[in-house]
């Protein structure tokens, strides 16, 4: 192996294969969580509100809002807790171990209620085909701490330049952010219009939710750890309403391409991961299929972009 195909040491392997089964469970897991920030944090356009988000440990909720109390709840990838602090100053911890999505809902209560946190929360997943109550699920049961800490070091990578692409953009745009819905990280733009009203059909997800979602003309895109469309980590871009052209049209680098049944533009994270410069790689991607829709969808990029 050339040293140009080496892989970069600051993005790691990440083999579905070899993580498969705790992706499935950590990705209950984020959804309990994210379901109280859905709870207790003000409505914002496109279920803003709900997003986890980035740390140097793991993924917060950042502070939620409770009456006049704040509770925050964070996955911490290092030393493999559930942190949950009040702004009074008390706290829980919660082991990240190998058990059961029953077990780690039930110990979650447990927590919010002895901070005297009592959030409604719908008990059973969205956006899954198969959508077992939190109570009763003992399918999902895995934690393996080392693939768990390299999959938030391949989503650190990911955020950091997902950061650098917001910032040549001036128009609405969303944060770089954690939807536990799909267990992907996403940024998204704006061209200012309004959009045609979503069709919806997320398994296990009510049509309102994606309407909201989608209710203005966008360019996003995103990494998954694997499970989309192609069965791997990738990164992936769309734009809602597709633009007419907008699949033919050419973008970088080389290793992306358009999937036509999931009308969306993927690039492998393995080909980012082993390219001489995966931050250029990325941002390329990101760039070019941002103009594809920009483009095509005939945005007014003059008033939109940071020149």
């Amino acid at each position: 192996m050339s040293a140009a195909q080496a892989p970069h040491p600051a993005w790691p392997a990440l083999s579905l294969a070899a993580w498969r089964d705790t992706y499935a469970t950590l990705h209950m897991w984020t959804q309990v969580v994210g379901k109280t920030r859905l709870a207790l944090a003000p409505m914002e356009n496109h279920w803003w509100q709900c997003t986890l988000y980035l740390t140097d440990r793991g993924l917060t909720t950042t502070p939620m809002p409770a009456g006049e109390r704040l509770l925050t709840v964070e996955f911490d990838f290092i030393d493999h807790l559930l942190v949950l602090r009040t702004g009074e100053g008390t706290s829980r911890r919660l082991a990240l171990v190998a058990q059961s999505v029953a077990s780690f809902y039930a110990q979650y209560l447990a927590a919010l209620r002895e901070l005297g946190f009592e959030p409604r929360i719908l008990p059973r997943p969205v956006e899954v085909e198969v959508a077992i109550p939190f109570a009763e699920d003992d399918q999902h049961a895995s934690y393996d701490g080392a693939a768990a800490h390299g999959w938030w070091r391949a989503l650190a990578q990911a955020d950091r330049v997902f950061k650098r692409f917001r910032s040549g953009f001036v128009g609405k745009q969303s944060p770089s952010h954690f939807f536990w819905g799909s267990f992907d990280l996403a940024v998204t733009r704006f061209s200012g219009r309004t959009a045609p009203r979503h069709p919806g059909g997320a398994p296990n997800c009510a049509d309102y939710v994606m309407v909201e979602a989608y209710s203005h003309e966008c360019s996003s895109a995103g990494f998954w750890p694997g499970g989309g469309p192609v069965d791997e980590a990738a990164f992936y871009a769309y734009a809602y309403p597709e633009p007419q052209g907008y699949a033919a049209q050419s973008v970088r680098p080389a290793a992306a391409h358009y999937h036509p049944q999931a009308h969306e533009f993927i690039l492998a994270y393995e080909a980012v991961r082993m390219a001489a410069d995966p931050d250029a790689a990325l941002l390329d991607f990101l760039q070019s299929t941002y103009e594809a829709a920009a483009i095509q969808g005939r945005w007014d990029r003059a008033s939109l972009e940071r020149r």
